[in-house]
């Protein structure tokens, strides 16, 4: 049968969903307020979690709810009671990891979708055909897996199963994303949603009859980062994807700003609609999304181990800092008449001419013309407070989610 395909984005927050959706979303992942494993994202209540449900749903968008963590005794009896008041919430399905919680998911959820995370391993078509023998439609394949053993997974498992896939964020050094740094270094455990990413700090060596001698193991002159593993960016690799017969391609991303949701949303969805219209267009416009792609704030690029086991060079990262192709200013939250309504999020003035992201691939120029504050009414020249909430009229008017940026000189 011809699969579907669909992109499924990240939500950390209400703003995130709704950029997620004006720029392409065919479905939102996002985390509650416990057992989710992005605890320093905003996440969202339940009241918030059933607005954010009625907001995608009017739109057609799906809703999948994480409850991911590897849980221990302690967690069972509080889960319990959150899967129970989580079945009122309306979502499309819950991501769990944890057999246990697999088990209370079933009890305390009996009507809803059940999706098993990338942190359970899954690794091989028969741990694929176990989930599907105990009810789940859905598995995220673990980011250890090459393209071709995808492939040989779609080919054992039912036509009605789905796979899932990351394929372009942030990746972790630790297998499946089982780490034990962060609960050795800071008693924070990333198997329980608390990750402070040690993978991404520097490190020095020491011998033990010299204490407090550090002495650094070069990489480069800029010290080694032993553990820091490039982005994912399989933008130019859609055919691949789909020929593998990857049914939700999964973007990783819950505590990035709108700006990275906007941005990588919008090019795979619009790299998505261009091979499925004709792979010829796909081809020819590889430069403009490669380009595109890079107008947020990412790290080094790579394919991860989609071709096979990547070498030094191909996936461990020089350093920790990141690259900004564009400067988020801020998305529109409504427009009335001939002014557009914003938060700002970084300094610009008026006069500046700045870029609207239009759904569709677009880039608009529009000329600053005059901004206010719009809680006092007092006329600006510029905006250099964080978070101010500006009234603007604009030479072309944006519309309401339309996320503004400024493009950076290469």
């Amino acid at each position: 049968m011809k699969r579907k395909v669909e992109l499924l984005i990240p939500a950390g927050s209400m703003e995130g969903l709704k950029t997620a959706i004006h720029y392409g979303a065919d479905a939102i992942y996002m985390g509650g307020e416990a057992f989710s494993l992005r605890a320093n994202a905003k996440n969202f209540s339940l009241e918030k979690m059933k607005e954010a449900v009625d907001y995608a749903h009017e739109r057609g968008v799906k809703v999948y709810v994480t409850a991911n963590i590897l849980a221990h005794n302690a967690d069972l009896l509080p889960m319990r009671e959150y899967f129970s008041e989580l079945n009122e919430v309306g979502m499309d399905a819950v991501l769990i990891a944890d057999p246990g919680a697999f088990l209370l998911a079933k009890e305390m959820m009996p009507g809803v979708e059940i999706h098993i995370s990338t942190q359970a391993n899954n690794t091989n078509y028969e741990t694929f055909r176990f989930w599907h023998q105990l009810g789940v439609k859905r598995v995220v394949c673990a980011r250890e897996l090459s393209l071709a053993e995808i492939k040989e997974i779609r080919a054992h498992i039912p036509e009605d199963m789905e796979i899932e896939a990351f394929v372009h964020g942030a990746m972790c050094m630790s297998y499946s994303g089982r780490c034990l740094l962060s609960s050795f270094f800071t008693g924070r455990d990333a198997n329980q949603g608390a990750c402070t990413h040690p993978c991404r700090w520097k490190y020095s060596l020491m011998e033990e009859k010299r204490p407090g001698e550090y002495y650094p193991v070069f990489e480069n002159d800029r010290g080694t980062y032993i553990f820091n593993s490039k982005d994912l960016n399989m933008i130019s690799h859609i055919p691949d994807l789909i020929e593998a017969g990857v049914d939700s391609l999964k973007i990783e991303g819950r505590m990035k700003t709108e700006l990275y949701v906007a941005t990588v949303a919008r090019t795979y969805k619009v790299a998505i609609q261009d091979y499925l219209e004709d792979p010829k267009k796909y081809e020819e416009k590889l430069p403009i999304y490669e380009e595109e792609i890079r107008k947020c704030t990412f790290r080094d690029y790579s394919t991860g181990f989609y071709y096979g086991r990547p070498d030094e060079e191909d996936q461990i990262y020089g350093n920790n800092s990141y690259s900004a192709g564009a400067i988020y200013l801020g998305t529109v939250e409504k427009v009335e008449g001939e002014f557009a309504f914003l938060q700002q999020k970084n300094k610009f003035s008026v006069g500046e001419s700045i870029s609207i992201m239009k759904p569709n691939g677009d880039n608009l120029d529009t000329e600053v013309l005059s901004m206010e504050d719009a809680d006092t009414g007092e006329s600006l020249e510029s905006c250099p407070h964080s978070k101010q909430n500006l009234k603007i009229r604009f030479s072309v008017l944006p519309e309401a989610q339309d996320v503004l940026r400024r493009i950076e000189d290469k």
